[in-house]
């Protein structure tokens, strides 16, 4: 089943592959790791990071983000479709009370390019509330280098609610 929502999404959105590999190479370059093997084919890879057992998720560089990448894991977190993902503004994952937090830190991974061990309370669409520890938060270049949005990659989250 989520084969075939792969094969679809990609069918649907040449953008995809792309973007993927601005994920991956901006993320490269920020830390000197990689999310997915480097070694392996483009398409092959935004496979691998869109099944990956850790969140991805990613915003354009509007000045009010919307979100344009989720991974698997992410849109599960989030409970989001595709569809709700790519219309969402970023700073709805969090709760308004947390959303000046979320600004600081985006505002500080804007300057440095990266951090590493960011740690805060984000929302799904139902409203459960959940705890993100140890997430890297890095700012996507495109091909030029220029930049083109920022992103976020964690392995651990706590349910709160």
């Amino acid at each position: 089943m989520m084969t075939e929502f792969w094969d679809r999404l990609v069918g649907q959105n040449p953008y995809l592959q792309k973007h993927v590999s601005y994920l991956l190479a901006s993320f490269a370059h920020w830390t000197g790791e990689t999310l997915v093997e480097a070694e392996i084919a483009p398409a092959e890879q935004a496979r691998r990071l869109f099944y990956a057992p850790f969140v991805v998720l990613s915003h354009n560089s509007a000045a009010d983000p919307i979100l344009n990448y989720a991974n698997c894991q992410a849109l599960d977190l989030f409970e989001l479709t595709w569809e709700e993902l790519i219309v969402l503004p970023s700073r709805k994952t969090a709760e308004f009370k947390e959303r000046q937090e979320r600004k600081r830190l985006l505002a500080t991974v804007s300057k440095q390019g990266y951090i590493d061990d960011y740690c805060g309370i984000r929302i799904s669409k139902s409203g459960r509330r959940f705890l993100i520890e140890g997430a890297t938060v890095w700012n996507l270049l495109d091909a030029d280098g220029a930049f083109c949005g920022q992103a976020a990659t964690f392995r651990q989250w706590k349910l709160l609610d």
